[in-house]
This record gives structure tokens, sequence and C-alpha cells, in this order.
């Protein structure tokens, strides 16, 4: 797996309990108990060597080597942690449930017991690849990859909209009806939560959401946060997406808030300049698709009609929105001192202007 690795702090891995509570942070792995748990899963021999996988912002990931055997092990963040956020249990769930239908590492074994490590984890298989973030891998660095990175991108996620959730276990892991209903009305209470200042752009898409809802499609898996960064490629030519990652936000809804939302953080190659908001920069390079093509493709292939892309992408848009002022709140309050969120300020209306923009649209 050839996601960036970091550097582990003094007071993330511990020995034992005793060792984790004499420190001011509660610790991230506790060997011993960790230790003990591996064997019984027949999880490799030894003592493991340890690092951390990607920034960390989400659920918090290990890479463990253990003798022959490697592994990723995946956990929430540090405490306090919101209600319901950074469910893993729920995330190994819903993996485990996808094994053999859609592109996801097989997951090996799951602990609901927080007195192992501190919190509930999981352990599953890991893949050997490339994640494209901010430049395209040597490895895949053609014209001919770059596209066929942007089509087995629509291809995976056509398979993972294909799979019968029910039949596969996941009966109960979302409300199939619905959706798109929650969805705007939960983002309406969010926004008078944690709105700083007035911005009518934010109003008036809220507005239009509601009274432009389609009818939902059948339901689907929905990945939630769906976008190149949070897939893997093979680490050779020619391009081949192996594993979707990350599935925090999954459950059971529309299929086509995946396709909005990736459309939605998808860059065309004339597209203007987007800032601390160009995410996907990269796929301006020759040979990704464009968002155009992403749809056409994706309605080839999944039969679904795109009558109305514009308006998930509006709501894949206007939810980002909500939450960056939500960070931008916390960061006024002196809740966080990353100064990264304070500039969340003016990209908010940014934004707001983008997405009353989108409405517009023919």
């Amino acid at each position: 797996m050839s996601e960036s690795t970091h550097e582990i702090a003094h007071d993330d891995v511990v020995r034992t309990h005793d060792e984790g509570a004499a420190n001011e942070r509660p610790p991230l792995l506790v060997v011993e108990p960790l230790l003990a748990f591996l064997d019984a899963a027949g999880l490799g021999t030894g003592e493991p060597d340890v690092a951390t996988v990607g920034e960390g912002h989400s659920n918090v990931t290990f890479a463990i080597r253990r003798g022959d055997a490697s592994f990723i092990l995946r956990r929430p963040p540090r405490p306090p942690i919101p209600p319901s956020a950074h469910d893993v249990l729920r995330e190994a769930r819903v993996i485990s449930a996808l094994e053999g239908h859609a592109r996801v590492p097989r997951v090996f074994a799951v602990c609901d017991d927080v007195d192992v490590i501190g919190a509930p984890f999981y352990v599953m298989e890991q893949v050997d690849g490339l994640v494209v973030t901010s430049r395209v891998p040597r490895e895949l660095d053609s014209v001919e990859d770059r596209r066929r990175m942007s089509e087995e991108l629509l291809d995976a996620l056509v398979e993972l909209h294909a799979v019968d959730w029910r039949a596969a276990g996941l009966e109960g892991f979302g409300k199939p009806t619905g959706y798109l209903e929650r969805q705007v009305r939960r983002f309406l209470g969010l926004w008078e939560h944690n709105r700083t200042r007035e911005i009518p752009a934010v109003e008036s898409v809220g507005r239009w959401l509601t009274e432009h809802m389609p009818e939902s499609l059948p339901a689907t898996v929905v990945h939630g946060d769906y976008r190149l960064g949070n897939t893997m490629f093979a680490s050779r030519a020619p391009a081949h997406l192996v594993a979707i990652l990350d599935w925090e936000m999954a459950t059971i809804g529309d299929p086509l808030a995946d396709l909005g939302y990736l459309c939605t953080l998808w860059t065309d190659r004339d597209d203007p300049p987007l800032g601390m908001f160009e995410l996907t920069g990269v796929t301006r390079e020759p040979g990704f698709l464009s968002r155009a093509e992403l749809v056409a493709r994706y309605e080839e292939r999944s039969g679904r009609a795109m009558t109305n892309i514009r308006w998930y992408q509006t709501l894949a848009l206007w939810k980002s929105i909500v939450f960056m002022e939500g960070n931008y709140k916390r960061a006024l309050s002196g809740a966080t001192d990353d100064p990264f969120l304070k500039r969340f300020g003016d990209g908010v209306i940014e934004l707001a202007d983008r997405a009353e923009a989108l409405t517009h649209e023919p």
C-alpha cells in the first residue's frame, strides 16, 4: 500500500495501558493487548513494525508488519468523538459485505472491545498499489493510463451501485427511502447551527434544492466520499483500480449522490483556478476524462438517466459549504488553532457563489 506514511508520535503507541495512563493524551495503539488479539486471530507472529498511513483527519490508519504478515488497522481518532461519527465497526461491516462484489480490501478481524486498545478497530488486507492525489505516479503517467484511470474510476462505481445490498447482508445498514429529503433537511439544520454570518447564496441554494428535489432512484450502497484520492490503482500499467478506500460515510441511498460528489470535486482542464479548494487538480492533465465524459460513461454503463445530475452536483457542493462553515466557526471560537481553517471564511462565500451559479445553469 503506497499511501504516504508518517512518523509516529511518542504517545501514539505504548506498550501497556499503564504506560498510556501516564501520558497526557490517550494512546492510539496499546501493543501487548493488541498482540494477544492478533495471536487469537492468527495474524502474524512476533513484535510489530507500525507506521501511520495518510493524514489522520478521519479514522486513524496504521500499516502493521508482523513476521511475514502485513495488514492495515483502522480505529477512530482520539476523543472527544461526536456521536455516530468515526464508526469503524459500521465501516468494517460494509467492507466485509462487499467482498467479492466490489473492489474492496478483505477484512481479517473486527474488535468491538474497547479494553483492547482503547477504541473499537478492525484489521484488513494491505493492498499494494498507488493512490493518486496531487500528481500522477510515474508508473501510470501517460495519456493512455490517465484515461484508463478515469474509466476505471467510473466502472468501479457502477459495479458498487450494482451490488444487491440486501443479498449482501446490508439490510438495516441505511434507510433505502427518503434519502434525498433527509440529506437536505439535515444540512439545513446544520447550516443553522454552523453559520457565523448571513450568506444569502447558501440560503438560496438550500431553497432551490428543496424546490427542485428529484425523485430518488432505487437505493444502492452509497460510498459517500467517492473520489480519485480514495481509490488505489495497481502499481504498473495498464491502469487498474484495485481497491476503494475510506468507507466511513457509506450508507444505503441514492446512487447519483456519489456521482454528483465525484463530479463536484473533479477539475476539468478549462476550469478557472480553484485555489485551496482544487482537491483534484491533477485531472487537468491530458488524458483524464472531463466531467461530461464521466457522466456519459456512468449513464451508459449503469443504465441510469442523468437528467437531474446538476441537482446532485449542487447538493454535494452545498453540503461541503455547510461543513466548511462549521470548521470556520470552530476556528473563530478558538476551538482549534489550525490556521488553515480560518481561511475558510472567504472560501465559504466563494463556494456558495459557485453553488448558486450551478442552480442557474440550463
